[in-house]
C-alpha cells in the first residue's frame, strides 16, 4: 500500500512520522495544560497574587491553544490518512482491471497466433496438393520440362516477356514453348490453362447424393481438386 500512497501523494510515506510527532506534541500540551489547570486552581486557593495567576493563566491558554493545533492537525492527518487510502483502494482496482483485460487480450492473441498457424499449415498442405495434381496434368499432357517451367510462370502471372526474362530466354522462345503447351493441352490460350486449373478453387463446394441419397459434400482436399483437374 506505501508504493501505491508514494504515486497518490509523494509525502505520503512521511505521515507515519508526522502522526506521531503531533500525538507527542498533542499528549506534551495536554500535559502541561492539565499542570496548568492544577497549578492555577491551587494558586487561587492559597491566595496568590494576580500577576501569579495571570502567568498560570496565560500558560494554561498557551497550553490548550498548543492541543488544540496538534488536534486539529492529527484531524488533518486523519483525513488524508482517508483519502489515500480510498484513492488506493480506487487505484487497486483499476489495476487489477488492467490486469484482467491484459490477460483477456493476451489469450485472444494467442487464440489469433493458433488460428494463423492452423490456417497457413492448412494453406500450405492446399498449396503442397494442387502443386502436385498440377505436376500429375502437366504429365498427362506430356509436356518437356521446359515446358512444364514456362506454363507454372504462366500460372503465376507472369507475362511472356516476364517469363523469358526469369528463365534468360527470348521472347520469341518463350512464345513457342507457350503456344507448345496450348497444344497439347488443347487450350486456346493463357487464360484457358489459367481456368483449367482454378475453375474448381473459385467455384463453391456442390453437394452430391450419396448412395442411400443423403447429401453430402463434394470433396474439396487438394486430393479432390485433383480428381477433379484429372
Amino acid at each position: 500500500m506505501s508504493n501505491y500512497s508514494n504515486l497518490i501523494d509523494p509525502h505520503a510515506t512521511d505521515d507515519g512520522s508526522e502522526r506521531g510527532r503531533a500525538i507527542l506534541a498533542a499528549l506534551l500540551f495536554a500535559a502541561m495544560s492539565s499542570l496548568a489547570a492544577i497549578d492555577l486552581a491551587s494558586d487561587i486557593g492559597e491566595g496568590a497574587s494576580v500577576s501569579h495567576w495571570a502567568i498560570e493563566g496565560a500558560l494554561l491558554i498557551a497550553s490548550l491553544v498548543g492541543l488544540a493545533v496538534m488536534v486539529r492537525a492529527l484531524w488533518r492527518l486523519f483525513l488524508r490518512a482517508t483519502r489515500l487510502e480510498v484513492e488506493t483502494s480506487s487505484l487497486s482496482d483499476r489495476l487489477r482491471r488492467e490486469a484482467a483485460a491484459s490477460s483477456a487480450l493476451r489469450g485472444e492473441l494467442l487464440e489469433t497466433a493458433e488460428e494463423v498457424e492452423r490456417w497457413r499449415n492448412e494453406a500450405q498442405e492446399l498449396v503442397r496438393g494442387l502443386s502436385h495434381a498440377i505436376d500429375d496434368q502437366f504429365d498427362r499432357w506430356s509436356l518437356t520440362e521446359a515446358e512444364k517451367e514456362v506454363s507454372m510462370l504462366l500460372l503465376k502471372g507472369l507475362s511472356h516477356k516476364e517469363v523469358a526474362a526469369v528463365r534468360d530466354t527470348s521472347d520469341a522462345t518463350t512464345r513457342q514453348q507457350a503456344r507448345a503447351v496450348y497444344k497439347k493441352a488443347g487450350l486456346s490460350g493463357r487464360n484457358d490453362l489459367s481456368a483449367f486449373f482454378l475453375e474448381d478453387l473459385l467455384v463453391p463446394a456442390q453437394r452430391t447424393r450419396g448412395p442411400a441419397g443423403e447429401a453430402a459434400a463434394e470433396d474439396d482436399s487438394p486430393a479432390g481438386a485433383a480428381e477433379r483437374m484429372a
